[in-house]
């Protein structure tokens, strides 16, 4: 099986190649991402747990889905169809803001990431993929900035910095 490419990407969004998601990783160049956060109509996000054995972060909470846009992939189509892959579910898709960020994690590897923040809605449970997500559940938005402030280890970093920077953007109970 060949390694994913992600695509490489200039601070304006424009692409500018393809490289092996691992190689884009070590040398923590910027690239393009996305990040789905799911709400029911009791306006709770869907967190999810990252499997344990996820090569950075792994076993800790973040949002719904991320990951990577293959080349020729909208973003919407990217996070719909990670969506169906990680919480076994589609649903409509908004395209809210995006954003740059790095992060550096302690196995070497850094997250450069230019990050587009999607918002949908869903009430079922999800049907996980185990080989990606250890558990799920909903919160409402203040518990989870509490909870954020209490224990921020169990966290993911992009989640930390998209909650602290865009809370408005993801909070749908205005």
């Amino acid at each position: 099986m060949t390694e994913e490419q992600v695509i490489l990407v200039d601070e304006n969004d424009n692409q500018i190649g393809l490289m092996p998601k691992m190689e884009a990783h070590e040398k923590a160049l910027l690239h393009r991402a996305f990040s789905v956060f799911v709400f029911n109509d009791k306006n709770e996000l869907m967190l999810q747990q990252r499997a344990a054995h996820k090569y950075h972060s792994p076993e800790l909470w973040t949002n719904t889905c991320c990951s990577h846009q293959r080349n020729g992939e909208t973003n919407l189509e990217a996070g719909k169809r990670r969506l169906q892959e990680e919480m076994g579910f589609v649903t409509n898709l908004e395209e809210k803001t995006s954003f740059i960020y790095k992060a550096p994690f302690d196995n070497g590897l850094t997250e450069h990431e230019y990050d587009h923040v999607m918002v949908g809605y869903y009430n079922d449970e999800p049907s996980v993929n185990d080989e990606e997500v250890m558990a799920w559940k909903w919160m409402k938005l203040d518990a989870v900035k509490l909870d954020m402030i209490e224990n921020p280890q169990v966290y993911t970093a992009w989640f930390k910095i998209i909650f602290e920077k865009f809370y408005e953007f993801i909070n749908v109970n205005k």
